[in-house]
């Protein structure tokens, strides 16, 4: 997700060409953006050699400029910077080489920072005053969570993988249950990250009291994330998700939530997602509620990357290109019909086999000018039969693919015949000579019955080809105690029936003649899903009361006329890695012990560039080393079994300056019936040195999730 593919055949056919050569020539420069508190944050500055002002760009996330994301900004910034603007790349309080301590992510201190570097770029004299914000993953969600405040320089949005629900959509939680793969490797990669130390080479002599002063206030991002196990206030707050119904007509914010609506002060979005990532939820949303002269959406195939990088699955576009389309019309008044495009342009992918990585997914582009509109139509399927005892084994979702991919050879889901066979299927034949298309979010509305008060359930859409393949086409999930809502946690009344009713992750495909639909209902889904004692039971489905509702889109007349270039960047530095003749280890990896009904599922949580042995050198004499591994553990019949552990390793390098300071870091989770448990460990090294050790112990209550 975070630096470009190296070249080894990982790219998909669309990779970007390298232009050196852009209308302006430009020059960069490092320097420290005051705060108001006095902190300094550490920003790269890449602009045009011209004597005339220009608008600004930033890209402003929590990360490490100087090492981490430095490839991948490379591609970018001094590409913007060759067509006529300041591109500015900014690490966040507390983290890289900037100054403060890093913080709860989701709490209000990095998008009121965010505010103060948009107006201090709006003040420089090379700047026009018209400020535009882009970034990726939570670097897009921090640019709406700014916008929201309203700054006035701040003209408009590039926002690609955002989440608008910091609660869902790829967060913490899925379905109102604590999700494995997305609180526990999350918040223990967040730890990991935020224990890295400044770089002497940017920082100078007091890099190391800076570290110290930083490692001193660290807290595992998990225990205030298992404080709200429902969609509570905490999480409520800040997610744009919230202001939909209270955004006017012009675009700015009235009514309930006044004063943080999500385009307050009239920011354009363009909303950019993929169809192989969790985020083109919000991307619809943005598009339905957003005021139409002030929106824009864009979905490809892509995994949880740029669309101009070239990983897995394809094709890439020319987004840089497309993206200066849209800062030129709002930031500097041209009129270049960016805005007579369709409201949404998407990837709506033809059946194809099943696979853990594609190069190019067949397909097409298709234009909607209207989100809901005439062209798509919901169309209920009727579940059929006689009522079906659902009990799933508990290891149902080791064939679920990484919960966000970013294009490695096993992010995809492989095929999902054994996940079908561990689960209640309904299946619906395409007829005639025509495809069926849907584009958006399918629905369930299922009658259920449990005998015990709590439950899950998971329904899986698949595109089931003649020879048998199972394809995962999309799927959804509801924690049962979330039904009436996930800021609620109601027990099921044991025995009795009751529907329930919801939506499927959005999708734009075409299901071929001759295939058939699967819709694939299981009780677990682990470790997407974590399961709670009793929930072995599973739940009895009435068909009879039960339906799948498929957004079917019509062909457009707007269809024909989306395109896009070819892909093209500046050319990134260079980093080389060391050769070695070891064989890596598989990037995931499930192994069954037949004896206990055990099964693990192991997985190597870093990018996919990330060379085996996990040493980077960049060009300025940097050598970084990063080593981590996630481990899944579940008995197929023993919800309480439940288990992960994550690892982190990395090392800083400098031999030039003597430099070198390492971070270890280990974290695991496990539960009872009435708690989470969680352990969590830092150890930092200077040299041979253990400059700082602390372990945390946690008991956690089980209120929902």
């Amino acid at each position: 997700m975070e630096q470009p593919p190296p070249g080894d055949g990982h790219a998909s056919p669309g990779r970007a060409a390298v232009r050196p050569d852009h209308p302006y020539p430009t020059a960069h420069e490092d320097v420290r953006i005051p705060l108001p508190d006095g902190v300094r944050l550490h920003a790269r500055i890449w602009r045009p050699v011209t004597a005339e002002p220009v608008p600004a760009l930033l890209e402003y996330r929590p990360d490490r400029l100087t090492d981490r994301t430095a490839p991948r900004d490379g591609q970018r910034h001094p590409w913007y910077a060759g067509h006529g603007y300041a591109s500015v790349r900014v690490d966040a309080r507390g983290h890289g080489c900037g100054g403060g301590r890093p913080g709860d992510p989701y709490d209000g201190r990095e998008p009121a920072d965010g505010v103060a570097v948009v107006r201090w770029l709006a003040e420089q004299p090379w700047c026009t005053g018209s400020v535009g914000l882009f970034g990726i993953s939570r670097g897009a969600s921090e640019s709406l969570r700014i916008a929201a405040l309203g700054p006035g320089p701040l003209k408009a949005v590039v926002a690609v993988c955002p989440t608008d629900d910091r609660y869902d959509n790829g967060g913490p939680y899925a379905g109102g249950s604590v999700s494995a793969a997305g609180l526990h490797a999350r918040g223990a990669a967040a730890l990991a990250r935020a224990a890295c130390p400044p770089d002497p080479a940017f920082v100078g002599d007091g890099w190391r009291e800076q570290w110290l002063d930083r490692l001193a206030g660290l807290e595992p991002p998990v225990h205030t994330w298992l404080a709200h196990q429902t969609r509570d206030a905490y999480w409520r707050h800040g997610s744009p998700r919230e202001e939909y119904g209270a955004s006017g007509a012009d675009g700015t914010s009235g009514g309930p939530g006044a004063g943080s609506g999500l385009v307050t002060g009239g920011a354009a979005v363009l909303a950019v997602g993929g169809w192989h990532e969790p985020s083109r939820d919000t991307v619809l949303r943005l598009v339905q509620h957003l005021p139409p002269t002030r929106v824009r959406g864009l979905i490809g195939p892509w995994s949880h990357q740029y669309p101009d990088q070239g990983f897995s699955p394809g094709p890439a576009i020319g987004f840089l290109q497309e993206t200066l389309r849209w800062w030129d019309h709002w930031l500097k008044g041209e009129e270049n019909g960016v805005m007579d495009e369709p409201l949404l342009r998407s990837w709506i992918s033809a059946s194809h086999p099943p696979a853990t990585r594609y190069g190019e997914l067949p397909g097409r582009w298709a234009g909607d000018r209207h989100l809901p509109g005439a062209s798509v139509v919901p169309v209920p399927y009727g579940l059929q039969g006689a009522p079906v005892a659902v009990v799933s084994p508990q290891h149902t979702g080791v064939d679920a693919g990484r919960p966000c991919p970013l294009g490695d050879d096993a992010d995809l889901p492989p095929d999902q015949r054994e996940e079908d066979a561990r689960s209640a299927c309904f299946e619906f034949p395409v007829e005639g000579g025509e495809p069926l298309e849907i584009l958006g979010r399918p629905s369930v509305l299922l009658r259920l019955r449990l005998d015990v008060p709590y439950g899950q359930v998971v329904a899986r859409l698949c595109d089931v080809a003649p020879d048998g393949s199972s394809t995962l086409v999309t799927r959804g999930a509801l924690n049962l105690s979330a039904r009436r809502g996930p800021g609620r946690a109601d027990p099921w009344p044991v025995g009795a029936y009751e529907d329930v009713d919801f939506e499927l992750s959005g999708i734009g495909h075409a299901f071929a003649p001759g295939h058939r639909i699967r819709l694939g209902l299981s009780s677990a889904y682990w470790p997407w899903l974590w399961p709670r004692a009793g929930s072995e039971a599973g739940w009895t489905l009435d068909p009879a009361g039960s339906a799948l509702t498929l957004p079917v889109r019509s062909r457009s007349a707007t269809d024909g006329g989306v395109a896009f270039g070819p892909p093209e960047q500046s050319p990134p530095p260079v980093v080389a890695s060391p050769a070695t003749l070891d064989e890596p280890p598989p990037r995931r990896l499930v192994v069954r012990d037949v004896a206990r009904g055990t099964w693990r599922l192991e997985v190597d949580p870093r990018h996919g560039d990330t060379p085996y042995g996990g040493i980077r050198c960049y060009p300025d004499g940097l050598e970084v080393t990063e080593e981590a591994r996630e481990v899944y553990e579940i008995q197929q019949d023993d919800a309480l079994s439940a288990r992960t552990r994550s690892r982190w390793d990395l090392r800083f390098h400098r031999p030039e300056l003597g430099w070198d300071a390492r971070v270890e870091t280990r974290s695991e989770m496990s539960c009872d019936e009435g708690a989470f448990l969680t352990s969590d460990e830092v150890v930092c090294r200077e040299g041979g040195e253990v400059v700082f050790h602390r372990t945390w112990e946690r008991r956690l209550p089980r209120a929902a999730g």
